[in-house]
């Protein structure tokens, strides 16, 4: 018995070792000036093409910047997001994923690289990059890119299906997703004032305003005078219409996002849910004062760094994608 119970001590401990070991090693290929030596233009190459499309369509930069997201949830940060499927089943085709846009400019900028250093700069970090000058071009945060990613080589519908959290979750579901990724409650809300820019479609929220129980009635921790502004822009059953996601302020990167969740004015019961716990709550509304516009600043920098940590390829994991949409 006591034999036994040795033997399971130890097997659990090395179980522990070993799942801290791939931890690190899976985050310690990631470094930021990781092409330095190998293609030093890199993130220059990146930065070019990106100021130049958002100067012309600002309204790529949210849907460029949740591209990252979208991408790191399903199988980790390494491009899955960008891969075709003949059959219309990779991560893309999944309804979430849908309203995405400019994957044009993703393959702008890998076929740049390409010119320059062929076969060097992976598709997951290129969407790293972007989502970093993204919020840049608009005058919002900026942060150190940890770069070295490889990209994958699976894309999978369900997954997607599987691995986003839906505009509808509570707080309950937001914590335990992002814990799953290893993401914290703090890196929860502030990553969340990603909502800061872009627009969303009415079918998103819809249920908020027409038929939150089954009841054809209203959400009652959305404020009502926001309900019957929406209402105005969103009828029932619209699938076209788009709506800001940050009222007045939606191409701009700043916190006023968190003011508006503060005022029971956060579009999705994802927002909503952020003031549903002590926690979360505390943060919103700490980003939210006057003063908070650099501290969110900062954090989102942070928040980004972590989320762009997680389940990387480095090494001899992966390849490096010639094209982002297939495979090699």
């Amino acid at each position: 018995m006591a034999t036994s119970k040795l033997l399971s001590s130890l097997f659990l401990q090395l179980t522990f070792l070993l799942f801290v070991l791939n931890l690190a090693n899976a985050q310690g290929g990631l470094k930021v000036g990781f092409y330095a030596k190998s293609c030093p233009e890199a993130e220059d190459i990146v930065k070019k093409v990106i100021f130049q499309t958002i100067s012309t369509t600002p309204s790529l930069a949210a849907p460029l910047l949740r591209m990252h997201f979208h991408d790191c949830f399903v199988r980790g940060c390494e491009g899955s997001i960008l891969l075709n499927s003949s059959t219309n089943q990779a991560e893309k085709d999944a309804i979430p994923n849908l309203s995405l846009r400019g994957f044009q400019i993703i393959d702008k900028a890998k076929s740049a690289l390409e010119k320059a250093c062929p076969g060097v700069v992976s598709c997951a970090d290129v969407l790293a990059i972007t989502a970093r000058d993204v919020v840049s071009a608009i005058n919002g945060a900026h942060w150190n890119v940890e770069t070295g990613r490889r990209d994958g080589s699976v894309s999978n519908i369900t997954e997607a299906l599987m691995n986003l959290l839906p505009p509808t979750a509570n707080i309950t579901i937001l914590k335990a997703g992002f814990a799953l990724k290893g993401l914290s409650a703090k890196d929860l809300v502030v990553l969340s004032g990603g909502h800061t820019i872009g627009t969303s479609h009415c079918t998103a929220f819809s249920n908020r305003l027409y038929n939150f129980t089954g009841k054809g009635d209203t959400d009652p921790t959305l404020d009502p005078n926001y309900i019957a502004r929406l209402k105005l822009k969103c009828k029932p059953n619209d699938q076209n219409t788009l709506v800001e996601m940050d009222p007045g302020s939606f191409k701009t990167f700043d916190q006023t996002y968190f003011t508006l969740v503060t005022k029971r004015r956060g579009l999705f019961q994802s927002d909503a849910a952020l003031l549903d716990d002590s926690e979360t709550k505390a943060y919103v509304q700490s980003h939210a004062a006057a003063v908070g516009k650099s501290s969110f600043f900062k954090d989102f920098g942070v928040s980004m760094v972590n989320m762009g940590r997680i389940g990387v390829l480095t090494g001899n994991a992966g390849e490096i994608r010639k094209v982002c949409s297939k495979i090699n």
